[in-house]
């Protein structure tokens, strides 16, 4: 046989393990959905990884937060950062935040806070949520001595409530859809760059 008709032979050779996964493929991914709206999913190992950057993209979409407390101050939190600890499998934000009140002179001070938490799955709202998440630091700017400290106590005390439950990633229901199997969100891993959360 000739090179050439050795050639031809291979390419219009069939390949029937690499067609049977494509039309399994094709058959179970559900009409109307984008390969694009599959970013992050991997449901040959049962994962979903969320890369820092999405994550980032997610919450300084729904920034600022603000609150009020004791019907004085109102706190403000601004510029979100995601910050991701694989060590302690934390997530942690860090913000701007203004604290103001008609009783301050001046009437407001500006700062960063820093806070950690843990995560959870709320599965009911199909959310990546924060949980009990802690004030780490808090430096007020121009601001010293026991005024310093008890703006600081206000406004973590008010930053955590404020990023409590916070979701960090929601899914929509087809997106936990894989042929006629839905998945559920299992354990949940914080690395250097991402989060992944297992599918079950």
């Amino acid at each position: 046989m000739h090179l050439w008709q050795a050639h031809r032979s291979m390419v219009h050779r069939p390949f029937p393990r690499r067609l049977f996964l494509l039309r399994t493929l094709a058959t179970a991914l559900p009409l109307g959905l984008p390969m694009a709206a599959r970013a992050g999913f991997n449901f040959f190992l049962s994962e979903y990884t969320a890369s820092r950057d999405e994550l980032q993209a997610e919450i300084a979409r729904r920034f600022p937060l603000s609150q009020r407390y004791a019907e004085i101050f109102s706190v403000t939190l601004t510029e979100p950062v995601l910050g991701l600890d694989a060590g302690a499998n934390r997530a942690a934000i860090a913000a701007r935040v203004n604290i103001a009140s008609p009783l301050m002179q001046p009437s407001s001070v500006n700062g960063m806070v820093s806070v950690s938490s843990a995560l959870r799955y709320d599965a009911p709202a199909l959310a990546l949520r924060l949980q009990d998440p802690r004030a780490e630091r808090l430096q007020l700017d121009g601001v010293v001595g026991r005024d310093a400290e008890r703006l600081q106590r206000i406004g973590g005390a008010v930053a955590q409530e404020l990023l409590q439950g916070y979701p960090l990633r929601t899914f929509k229901p087809e997106e936990l859809k894989f042929g006629r199997k839905v998945y559920e969100i299992g354990d949940i891993t914080v690395g250097q760059d991402e989060i992944k959360v297992q599918l079950k």
